[in-house]
Formats: C-alpha cells, structure tokens, sequence
C-alpha cells in the first residue's frame, strides 16, 4: 500500500480509502465487516463515512453505514489502525428532502454540528474522529453537478464560515476531532476558510472530499493550487464515477445490483451522450493496452500530485480487490497521452 500526509497534518494515509455509502441500501451489515477486514488487509487505513449515509439518503435507513462501522470496531477492536473519516450532512434546498436529518435545516452552526458530531462518535463508537468534514458548504452554490453558478440569496439561518469554523475549532480543542475537512467546496469557499484560520488562530481545514475522475477534472482549474501552495490534500471521491468508468453501463446495459440499477435508477450525472462518448474512448484505451478499465482510471487520480487518497465505494469484495490492483498500474507516456486526447476533444462531460 502507498501512503501520503493528508495536508499538513501527521495523518498517513492510504493512496487507496474505503468508501461505505452503500452501506445499508446494497451491502448488509456482514458485507461492510467483511470489507473492512478485507481492506485493512490489504493496508488501506483510511474510512470514509457520513451522517446521512447509506446514499440515497432515507428516513428508514440513514445513519445505518456509521452503525455498521461502530459494530465492526466493538467486535475487532482496532480503532488505532484506522484514521476514520465521517461528515456532517449540510441543509437541503428542499427541506422536505431530509427532513429526517434534523429537521432538513442541518446549518453548520453550534447546535447542528455538536448534535451531529456526539451521535456520530455515539454510532462509531469511539471517543474521536481522525477528520470531520462538511459534507457540503450551507451557502448557495454550485454543487452536485451543477455547471452554473445560482445567483439565489442563502437561507436566512445559513452559518457563515467563520462560525462554523469557530465550532469546529472547538471540537478539536475539547480532543472529539483531531483535524477538519471540507467537502463539495469551491475555490472561494477554500480561500475563506483558509483566511479565517490564520487571523483568528482556528482550526485548519487539512482537506477537501470533491469529485474527481477522468469524467470531471475541474479540480484541476482552481482548487489544485490550494493543494499545492496551502496543502490542503484532495480526497478524491466518485474516481470511477458511480462505476461508468468501468464500462458496464454503456449502451444502455444495466447489470443486476450495480448501482444505477437498483438504488439510483434515475440518475444520470454519467449517463449523457457526451459522457457516455468518452466512458466509451476511456475504455478502449484500456483495453487495447491490456489494463482493466477500473484500474485505468484509478491509476490517473492516483498520480495526480494534489490527491491524498481516492475514495472506492464497492459493493463486492472482487471489486474491492481489483481496485486495489491499481497501485501495481504505471501508465505509460503513450496512454497518458491518448487519455489527453480524449480529455482535450470531449472535456469534463460529467461535472
């Protein structure tokens, strides 16, 4: 396994993390155990979960994924190999949407985020959290897929950011989080929170959990650069783009239990003409050069310089290994370069 500093904290963690989101809606309790065995195994350390997980989020089964985590750690008792992750959910545009999820009005102010984070430690069952993120900004902003930029007045109970920062700063303090994330973030929300940290002595925000894959590169224009010059590590989610980039949905296929077959069957972020063009492109690329598809992609998150790790959610322990396999994968110039070529005619189709 390869490991890399989140940010500028003293956090290893694995190149390779465990995502859980189907935890609870596709996987049992059994499966989830089974895969944490199997994974730390396999080196990997870091786990990344969330308050309203399983996804979709649902009154009957939200909080299920961070319950079977907590039973895991009650039965193998090995919090000290883990740097676990969780978030807490952001408000709804339509409250109604999670109303299960404190009322749907989930703020990132004191109330919400100490309610929040003493039932996620309760679930886990443990004391702390290696990382605590914001699982998406309370303002009004271009998330979620959405290219333009929604010119709408925030709620009137929105934190502002130096609020919750002031929180959060607090839950480090009292020793319930060791370090502070961000997610769903955009360049001026970085930069925000970054400058409240340094003239108000607060917490620093060590990362940021944005999609990245070879279908959606905008992390690069922008927000890369915070990695680089603040360090301020990328934890790359949907590298494999809900499993598109592994070909199995093209020409409309829809395998049994695959995840745009049975819990997001109206989904459709990677099922456009232009994505499925270059899911298409990708592919081939694979295969002519003899690598599979999932490794491909994973192999050029995996590479980028600002990523400390690229989140897999799998719901079979045969794709948790191949995933895995693509540590062992180095792309060659040749490939590099047929994957900029796609990139280049049909640019970041799936935002």
């Amino acid at each position: 396994m390869l490991y890399r500093r989140l940010g500028h904290t003293d956090l290893e963690i694995s190149a390779l993390s465990l995502g859980t989101m189907t935890w609870g809606h596709q996987n049992t309790e059994q499966d989830a155990h089974q895969q944490l065995d199997a994974a730390l195994a396999a080196g990997v350390n870091f786990i990344d979960t969330a308050e309203m997980y399983p996804t979709p989020t649902r009154a009957e089964t939200w909080t299920t994924t961070e319950r079977y985590i907590g039973s895991w750690l009650a039965a193998r008792g090995r919090r000290d190999d883990l740097v676990l992750a969780s978030k807490i959910a952001g408000p709804a545009r339509d409250p109604a949407g999670q109303a299960h999820i404190r009322d749907g009005l989930s703020h990132h102010d004191r109330h919400n985020i100490v309610a929040a984070l003493d039932a996620s430690l309760k679930r886990l069952r443990t004391d702390y959290l290696d990382l605590y993120q914001l699982h998406w900004p309370d303002r009004t902003t271009n998330i979620f897929g959405a290219r333009e930029y929604p010119y709408v007045d925030d709620h009137p109970q929105s934190a502002a950011i130096e609020q919750t920062l002031a929180v959060l700063d607090e839950q480090v303090k009292a020793g319930k989080v060791r370090h502070v994330g961000v997610s769903n973030e955009t360049p001026w929300g970085v930069a925000r929170f970054l400058r409240h940290s340094e003239e108000q002595g607060l917490a620093r925000i060590a990362s940021i959990q944005n999609p990245y894959s070879l279908l959606n590169r905008l992390y690069e224009n922008g927000l890369s650069e915070f990695s680089h010059r603040d360090g301020v590590s990328l934890l790359a989610y949907s590298p494999l783009a809900f499993g598109a980039l592994t070909g199995k949905y093209l020409n409309g296929a829809r395998p049994e239990g695959a995840r745009l077959s049975s819990v997001y069957r109206t989904f459709n972020r990677y099922d456009s003409p232009a994505a499925n063009e270059a899911i298409a492109a990708y592919v081939d690329i694979a295969q002519r050069h003899g690598i599979a598809p999932a490794q491909l992609a994973l192999a050029f998150i995996l590479r980028q310089p600002f990523v400390a790790s690229a989140i897999t959610g799998q719901t079979t322990l045969a794709q948790l290994q191949e995933n895995l396999g693509a540590l062992d994968v180095q792309l060659s110039a040749q490939v590099l370069e047929e994957i900029q070529a796609v990139h280049r005619r049909v640019p970041n189709p799936a935002p």
